[in-house]
This record gives C-alpha cells, sequence and structure tokens, in this order.
C-alpha cells in the first residue's frame, strides 16, 4: 500500500484555495464592488405615438394629520384658543394653557360663561393676592410645542375679556421660561357685565424659536377670557397661511388640492367627523372638535373656506372629500341618509352659489362674492367595504349629479382590475407598500380597462422600514410608480402622495412628505421626487423601450414640455439596482433638433439608499443639476447606483409642444 500524506496534502490545500475564495467575494461585497451594466432607452418622439397627459395628473392631498393644519400651515399660534378642548362639559381640560403664579395667588377653570353661543366654555381667572409679585400672576401659552417669535416682526393679538372691575393686563410675547421679554404691552379692561374684544399688535424685539404668550395682572379679583387667538400679521397673501410652507407646496406646482382627508373625514365615530358647517362663519363663532383618529383637538380655524381659498391660492383645483355618513365604527342607515345628502348639497352651494343664494350669500360675507370651482367632490374615504357605502354613494351621486351636472364624483371602490357596479366618473386607489413592490407597480395600469371610469390615485407612498423617516430608496419606488402612472396617464387622471405635512413634534404618520417644526421646515427625498414630475401634468407622453439585461431594475418615461420660451424633450429614468449603468438614449420622431445650450440634467441619489434629510441636514438628497454639453438625439449617459435621474434636452423650437 502507497502513502496517504500526498492525498491529505491535496485536500488540505482544496480547502486552503475554497476558503480564500469565499473570503475574496466577501471582501468584493464589503467594498461595494459592482459590475457596470450597460442598456438602451430608445424615445419615439413622433406625433404619431405622441398622447396628451391629463392636465390634472399631479397635484397634492392636504389631511389634518401630523398637525399638518393646527399648528402647521395655519398659522395660529394659540393651541386652545377658546378653551373648548377639553369638551362642553366643565370644569373641563385647558391644557396647554398653565399658570403663572402658585395656588395661593391665582385660581382658574373653566365655565359655561362665553357670549358665543356655539363654543360655550370660557376660562376664569380670579387672582388671590393683594400684593402681587412685580411681574403679575397669570396665564401663558406655548403654542404648538413653543411659538416662533421672530425680531422685527409684528404679530396680531385678538382676544374676548369680561371682568366686573376695571383692571390692566400685560400681554407680552416671552420665551418659554419667561425670562426673556420678547414684546409687551399693557391693556386697560373696563369694568362691565359684557364681554369686550380686545385688538393689540405686538412688535417683537428679538428672536425665540420656543416662545410662549402671556397674559398677566397684578390686581386682585375675576377676569375671564375667551377667543384668545396671536398670528403673525405675514401670512401668505393675508389669508392666514405659514408662507415658508405654502412655498414648498407651490413649488410642486400642483393642479389638484384634495381636502380634508382622509381618515380625518370620517372620525373614528361620527360625532368626530369634519363637519363643513362647524367649521365656516366668524373664527370666534367655530366650536372646534377632537380629531379622534389622529388624537388631537383642533379649532376648526382651517376650515372648508380656508381649504377652498388655498386651492385658489395655489392654483389648484379643489377636490372636496366629504363624509358620506359613514365613519370607523359607527354608519348611518341609506333609509336615514337624506340629511347628509342635504348638507352636501348645501357645502356645495356655499362653494358655488351666486352670492345672493342662501349659503352662497355666507360665503360672500367671508370676503369671496364669486363662487369657487368645485368641479370633484369624493363620496367618502376608504369606505368601499362599509354595509351602507353603495346605498349612501347612489344617494349622493344622484342628488349631485341632478343639482350639479359637471361635478365629477369618486367612489371609493376600486375598478383597476373590475368595473364597478355602480356609476362613477372616477375611482380612488390608494397604496401604501413597500418599495420592492411599489417599484413592480409601474405597470400596475398596463391591463386596466380603457373604458368606464378614471383611476385618482389619490393615496400613495413607500412605508415601514423601507421607508425611515423619508428614505432615497422609498422616493426611487415611488418615481418608477409615477412613470407608470404617466404611461397610463389615458386611465389615470390624478395622483397625490400622501401624507404631505408633519410636523416634527408629532409624527403620527410616516413617513411624509415635508417636515417641519415652528420655524423649520425641510422635503423629504418623496418631496423632492415630486418636484421633477412637476411639468408633467398636460404635457405630451411619448412611448420608451428599453433594452438590457439590467432592465428588471430599471423604470422610465419620455414627455416633452414647454416653459415660458422653450420646449424640452425630458427622459427620466429611475436606477432602482445597485450597479451603474451606462445608458444610450435615443430619441427618434422629434420635430426640432436637439440643442445642447440649455440642455441639463437633474440627479437625485446618494452614498446609501436608506439615507434621509433633516433639520440639521435638509439638503443630503435633493436633485442636483448640471449642464448636459453632451445632449443629442442620442447620448451616452452614466446612472448611478441607487438613482433618479431627469434629463432635459432643449429643442430648437421655442413653440413645439403647442403646435402638437
Amino acid at each position: 500500500m502507497g502513502s496517504r500524506e500526498p492525498f491529505l496534502s491535496a485536500i488540505f490545500f482544496f480547502f486552503f484555495l475554497l476558503l480564500f475564495c469565499l473570503g475574496c467575494k466577501c471582501i468584493a461585497s464589503e467594498l461595494h464592488l459592482h459590475t457596470t451594466q450597460t442598456a438602451v432607452l430608445k424615445v419615439d418622439a413622433s406625433l404619431q405615438h405622441a398622447r396628451q397627459i391629463p392636465d390634472t395628473l399631479f397635484g397634492i392631498f392636504f389631511e389634518e394629520i401630523n398637525h399638518a393644519g393646527a399648528g402647521g400651515i395655519w398659522a395660529e399660534l394659540v393651541s386652545n384658543r377658546g378653551f373648548e378642548a377639553g369638551g362642553p362639559h366643565t370644569p373641563s381640560n385647558i391644557d396647554p394653557w398653565s399658570i403663572i403664579g402658585d395656588d395661593s395667588s391665582i385660581f382658574v377653570a373653566t365655565d359655561r360663561t362665553s357670549c358665543f353661543s356655539r363654543n360655550t366654555v370660557a376660562l376664569r381667572m380670579e387672582v388671590l393676592c393683594d400684593n402681587c409679585p412685580a411681574g403679575g400672576v397669570g396665564i401663558y401659552n406655548p403654542g404648538f410645542w413653543g411659538m416662533n417669535i421672530e425680531d422685527g416682526k409684528t404679530y396680531n393679538l385678538v382676544m374676548y375679556v369680561k371682568s366686573p372691575e376695571t383692571v390692566e393686563l400685560t400681554v407680552s410675547l416671552t420665551s418659554s421660561d419667561g425670562s426673556q421679554n420678547l414684546a409687551s404691552s399693557t391693556i386697560p379692561v373696563s369694568g362691565a357685565s359684557n364681554w369686550t374684544k380686545l385688538e393689540q399688535k405686538l412688535v417683537a424685539k428679538g428672536t425665540n424659536r420656543t416662545s410662549r404668550l402671556q397674559i398677566t395682572t397684578t390686581k386682585k379679583g375675576v377676569v375671564w377670557f375667551d377667543q384668545v387667538s396671536l398670528m403673525s400679521a405675514d401670512t401668505y397673501k393675508g389669508h392666514g397661511f405659514r408662507t415658508e410652507l405654502i412655498s414648498m407646496m407651490l413649488d410642486l406646482k400642483p393642479r389638484f388640492l384634495r381636502f380634508p382627508g382622509g381618515c380625518f373625514v370620517e372620525g373614528e365615530w361620527l360625532r368626530n367627523a369634519f363637519r363643513w358647517r362647524e367649521s365656516i362663519g366668524p373664527w370666534e363663532e367655530r366650536p372646534g372638535h377632537f380629531g379622534d383618529v389622529w388624537h388631537y383637538w383642533t379649532d376648526d380655524g382651517l376650515g372648508y373656506y380656508e381649504f377652498l381659498q388655498l386651492s385658489e391660492d395655489l392654483g389648484a383645483a379643489p377636490i372636496w372629500v366629504f363624509n358620506n355618513g359613514i365613519s370607523h365604527n359607527d354608519e348611518v342607515d341609506t333609509a336615514a341618509i337624506a340629511p347628509f345628502v342635504k348638507d352636501v348639497l348645501d357645502s356645495l352651494e356655499f362653494a358655488r352659489g351666486s352670492a345672493d343664494s342662501t349659503w352662497g350669500s355666507v360665503r360672500a360675507a367671508m370676503g369671496h362674492p364669486e363662487p369657487f370651482p368645485v368641479k370633484y367632490v369624493a363620496i367618502g374615504n376608504e369606505d368601499c367595504g362599509k354595509k351602507f357605502y353603495r346605498g349612501n354613494y347612489l344617494k349622493f351621486y344622484n342628488a349631485i349629479r341632478e343639482a350639479y351636472p359637471d361635478i365629477q364624483m369618486i367612489s371609493n371602490c376600486d375598478a383597476s382590475s373590475r368595473p364597478l357596479d355602480h356609476p362613477a366618473d372616477l375611482y380612488d386607489f390608494h397604496v401604501y407598500t413597500d418599495s420592492k413592490t411599489l417599484f413592480s407597480m409601474k405597470s400596475a395600469f398596463d391591463r386596466s380597462s380603457r373604458n368606464g371610469p378614471k383611476a385618482f390615485v389619490s393615496e400613495y407612498a413607500v412605508w415601514r422600514s423601507d421607508a425611515g423617516r423619508g428614505s432615497l430608496l422609498a422616493s426611487l419606488a415611488e418615481a418608477a410608480f409615477l412613470t407608470g402612472l404617466e404611461k397610463n396617464s389615458d386611465v389615470v387622471q390624478m395622483a397625490s402622495y400622501a401624507p404631505l405635512f408633519v410636523n416634527n413634534n408629532d409624527q403620527t404618520w410616516n413617513p411624509d412628505a415635508i417636515v417641519f417644526n415652528s420655524w423649520q421646515q425641510y422635503g423629504t427625498p418623496s418631496y423632492w421626487m415630486q418636484t421633477l414630475f412637476r411639468e408633467s401634468s398636460g404635457a405630451m407622453f411619448h412611448p420608451i423601450t428599453i433594452t438590457s439585461s439590467y432592465s428588471g431594475s430599471l423604470a422610465a418615461s419620455a414627455i416633452t414640455w414647454q416653459d415660458s420660451e422653450n420646449s424640452f424633450l425630458r427622459v427620466k429614468i429611475i436606477n432602482f439596482g445597485s450597479d451603474p449603468v451606462s445608458l444610450t438614449i435615443s430619441a427618434t420622431g422629434l420635430q426640432a433638433r436637439v440643442n445642447a445650450l440649455g440642455s441639463t440634467a437633474t440627479v437625485i441619489t446618494s452614498s446609501n439608499v436608506m439615507d434621509e434629510n433633516s433639520f440639521s441636514n435638509p439638503n443630503k438628497v435633493v436633485p442636483v443639476k448640471s449642464q448636459l454639453s453632451n445632449a443629442a438625439e442620442q447620448m451616452q449617459v452614466t446612472l448611478a447606483p441607487h438613482s433618479f435621474s431627469s434629463f432635459d434636452l432643449a429643442l430648437a423650437q421655442s413653440k413645439l409642444v403647442a403646435e402638437m
């Protein structure tokens, strides 16, 4: 028999090579060594195969969620300004109001002595001290996690006061602990049994991002307060909206505004659903309500009228989502739905009626004699599976069709894969899912019927673990999904991301497009992704083909659009994979030559696919624009891994799109 040592040596050498190779593979993976993929994207830009995208395709959806309105775009600085947040019963919780002083010097409680019949709760303040501290005792309100008071700006204070004896009140804007005085004024109150409306302008001499409003006195006695409001004099168009947040909405160039929800419209219980009648008229007389889905009180200063005004300010078509007698937990039987139908018809008269109509005159008295052009309504929100939805829906549908034949009605039931069993002009489609699923849904409407109602994708987003607090990964999948909506815009008429806003102090839903606090704001990658689609509404869509072994990780679309001076062929392409791509873009059928001068490339990417923006680094993942020097009918570009690229090729003729 021969020796075994050479055989064993061979085995050990084999295992050594195997481990070495595996180690090299791991090291390569750790170093993120990627292969450059190749792909060819062909655009057929001929007039023969072009199709116009609906003017309404991309808009925005606003819901009162995450303190998006109260403490958000609505510029009221006082939280619980009418002391109603504890409900109509007294004594009541007055949070976040607190006292200045102690139990020996001041006592406060709510009672039902208000001069307003729809919100009867007021605050009674009894000053107990004979020799009060020099700064006085009283009450203060920190607003929504601190008031942003800025040097040199004017703030308008309005409050209702009653005192049986003459008293001097000092109103001040101070730091959160009261140590820094930013503005102050003394207001005399004549002793009387009637309520008095007091108004005062406060000009800040300093900046503090977490300020409070305080009302103090040094005189013993009793004072009642109600409807205490503080707003900056600098709101968007003077309409009460926070300018910097409205600016971010305007930058999306929305073609429609869907409001006011969402689940906010339904309520957990019908008693807490949004009621348009209670949200109009003088702000002091609005009772407000508890939004029990998202668990906070709103005084409804941002009401039905203000939403209509916001739509007009944005240049966006209003889409009024109304309650159809259904909440998350209770429903109105169709046999008893008539009062709800009448209520909605009244809401439409408020918006569209002449200034001498019953409800149109109320709108006119609020400062808008001309009607608002409401042409879309959604009959409920996510209620299709509820017991009485179809019966209730038909009652609303028939009544609205008779009164307003031009209004387009939106069903909650999905018709993307099967026909509806009831009439509708559009149907609602909502999707919240992981990034891979949404990326694959770029073809979701490819096989939808081209007959019947159009789709309104009114809520879409990547969420949960893929989303972080607004990740690059989420935005890439969403962008791919939107290219599919462009391709299928013959059956998809509208689309909007959700939710739009989140106050950083109350993130009930995650993620969101715009994050803010009392004085800062930034867009998530999902927000910035949408800015690259803002020219798509009304543009011309062109078919594309992608040839590549890597095409499963790519999504793209092509449009021609026009600004005030020039026309462009825009090619958008998402690289959802981890490899770079050497891409050849080839356009045929163009009606004008490509001009490198004025052609640009805009890219959204980052070093880590889960990167997010933040207050400390708001521009970590944002579009980066550069000149496209090699722009031509055929050109070579490189797509970074995990990127969204938009190439705008300037076309020599300035009226190409108009001529189409």
